[in-house]
């Protein structure tokens, strides 16, 4: 697993080059806006119920004395509640959204590497939306059943401290799993997408690492992280499906 969590960081490193030479920064321009609308989106709706939240947490404290402290802290703690949520389900919905968009540009991708032209197995730009909400329910449902227990682990002296890294790698993973998937659609089901990432676990890790990391950048980061990431994805995805063929 480590070595492919190495190769999918690795991957990122000629992603710009690449992007430049096939000239794809245009077909990337709607995806990008989409990714900055939803993130300001989530970031407005998170000033805006933060009052809302923060009263109705500050409402449990019956007392006079401190209350002006307490319904401040309730409010930063009431938008944290909702950037949270937001950072979860932000690649989920990015990911689903821009399938239809994303799939042709990976495949562009993968017949500038193979030589061959590369075809999709679902033809439609309906079908790829499909697919990509069918994978991100999926994946969310999943990902928040794996959160609850990790998040107890938290609570437990020592232990605990390694919660913080699971569920990172974990967001990494599903993060991961999203941008293999734009190159998997012409080569598999959605089931037999499923286990090919769960064999390459490494790779979807390593992808999603710096996907996540691209997200903690304001802006700049939410703009360039899909390009960057669906295009390190495409390349060692195609490179693992070539050598279980031969």
């Amino acid at each position: 697993m480590i070595q492919g969590i190495l190769k999918g960081l690795k991957a990122y490193s000629g992603t710009f080059a690449l992007i430049s030479k096939l000239k794809l920064w245009k077909f990337f321009a709607i995806p990008m806006v989409i990714s900055l609308l939803l993130a300001m989106t989530i970031g407005f709706t998170a000033y805006g119920l933060s009052d809302n939240i923060g009263g109705y947490i500050s409402s449990f404290w019956p007392w006079e004395f401190g209350k002006s402290t307490v319904e401040t802290i309730s409010e930063i703690f009431g938008g944290a509640i909702v950037l949270t949520l937001g950072f979860l389900t932000f690649k989920h919905i990015i990911l689903a959204a821009s399938a239809p968009f994303m799939g042709p540009i990976s495949q562009k991708i993968e017949t500038h590497l193979t030589g061959e032209e590369a075809v999709s197995i679902e033809s439609s730009s309906l079908q790829l939306l499909m697919r990509g909400i069918r994978i991100a329910i999926r994946n969310i449902i999943r990902e928040l059943l794996a959160t609850i227990p990790i998040l107890l682990i938290g609570l437990i002296p020592i232990i605990g401290l390694f919660s913080t890294v699971l569920l990172f790698l974990m967001q990494a993973y599903f993060a991961g799993f999203g941008n293999m998937d734009y190159t998997l659609e012409r080569h598999f089901d959605y089931r037999n997408s499923v286990r090919f990432v769960k064999r390459n676990r490494g790779l979807a890790i390593g992808n999603g690492i710096v996907f996540i990391l691209f997200l903690l950048i304001p802006i700049i980061g939410v703009i360039l992280v899909l390009p960057l990431s669906v295009t390190a994805a495409t390349v060692e995805t195609v490179k693992e499906i070539q050598n279980e063929k031969k």
